[in-house]
């Protein structure tokens, strides 16, 4: 992709956000490892997922990070330019190709529905998960204002299922839940629709004319702190449902583990 050339507060901006996000990311990670201990065994999975979502977004942030600091060089008068290494923001789509999925598997797992249930609504939601951010690479990566649209498009009809399945289908299947463990599952599900708002918005700038070194900076820090908020904050969101359930069921580790064995 084509870079402009930046103030040191911008790149440092985006630096430091992308910085920000490799710890958020990795310390989520440790503290999901150390949670799963905590819960019982059917909600463990909920977890195990939830440490799978912010390992894998640390490691591409990673590499986000050192993709962006090759990419420019400072000069003499204090601006950052171009330094022909390219800035590789492909990475983003790789990840989301990986944990978008996972995001919602996470909320399935979470409410241990019967097998059935479960069997039925997990797949259809990976599936359209996944397709969501397929098919909406093509556009992204597209110049042309009438192939990005069409891609637009596309990726929003799995959007809109997916939306479906998580306000209608898995609504009814949580419905059984207490008063308070229903309000975090509506809160997590909003957090999820809240923060996934971002991306089309980041999508439709280059449509609008928005570009430039403000677009780039503002793009950067919007995705990193979306991202932040959808997995890291999602998975404490999660981590908080299933002590909830597990306190609506009167059920401790102990408690669990000695029935388990």
């Amino acid at each position: 992709m084509t870079i402009p050339d930046l103030s040191s507060g911008q790149f440092q901006l985006v630096s430091n956000m992308l910085s920000l996000s490799i710890a958020a990311m990795f310390g989520s990670f440790l503290f999901f490892v150390m949670s799963r201990q905590q819960l019982s065994a059917k909600y463990r999975p909920a977890m195990v997922m939830s440490s799978l979502v912010v390992g894998i977004a640390g490691y591409h942030y990673w590499r986000i990070y050192a993709s962006w600091e090759h990419a420019y060089t400072l000069t003499s008068t204090g601006t950052y330019v171009a330094s022909g290494s390219p800035f590789n923001d492909a990475y983003r789509y790789v990840d989301w190709l990986l944990t978008v999925p996972l995001l919602v598997a996470e909320l399935v797992a979470v409410l241990a529905l019967p097998k059935v249930t479960r069997n039925s609504i997990m797949p259809r939601l990976i599936a359209a998960s996944a397709a969501m951010v397929a098919l909406g690479y093509p556009g992204e990566v597209s110049g042309e204002a009438g192939v990005r649209v069409g891609w637009a498009v596309a990726s929003t009809i799995p959007f809109i299922y997916i939306l479906y399945v998580l306000w209608g289908e898995l609504s009814k299947a949580a419905a059984k839940n207490d008063a308070g463990t229903q309000v975090l599952l509506r809160n997590t599900k909003l957090l999820l629709l809240g923060t996934w708002g971002f991306y089309p918005i980041a999508y439709a700038m280059p449509l609008l004319g928005i570009g430039g070194a403000g677009a780039l900076v503002a793009l950067q820090v919007g995705y990193t702190i979306a991202d932040i908020t959808a997995k890291c904050g999602y998975g404490f969101m999660i981590c908080a449902i299933a002590r909830s359930k597990m306190a609506a069921e009167g059920v401790t580790v102990d408690e669990d583990a000695s029935v388990l064995a």
